[in-house]
């Protein structure tokens, strides 16, 4: 097997190491070899940088809700609403 073999990987194994690092599944060489691959190929990198947003936005959610007292004036306006 040769040296370039080694190190360089398809785009579809590439994304699979990338979904694997989010998981902090990947190993150090699928990392290393993943690495390798965002510093040559455009769209992986960009399949690579959503992917870390969505992994922020999972674990760090800024979702506020609204309280249930609220929720119910809200669905009683409404009602009143489509009555007219």
């Amino acid at each position: 097997m040769s040296k370039g073999k080694i190190f360089f990987v398809s785009c579809p194994e590439a994304n699979h190491f990338c979904d694997k690092n989010q998981y902090k599944e990947a190993s150090f060489w699928e990392k290393v070899r993943l690495n390798i691959h965002l510093i040559y190929c455009r769209a992986c990198r960009k399949y690579t940088s959503k992917n870390m947003k969505l992994t922020k936005l999972v674990k760090n959610p800024k979702v506020i809700s609204i309280n249930q007292a609220d929720k119910n004036v809200m669905k009683e306006q409404l009602r009143q609403k489509m009555q007219k």
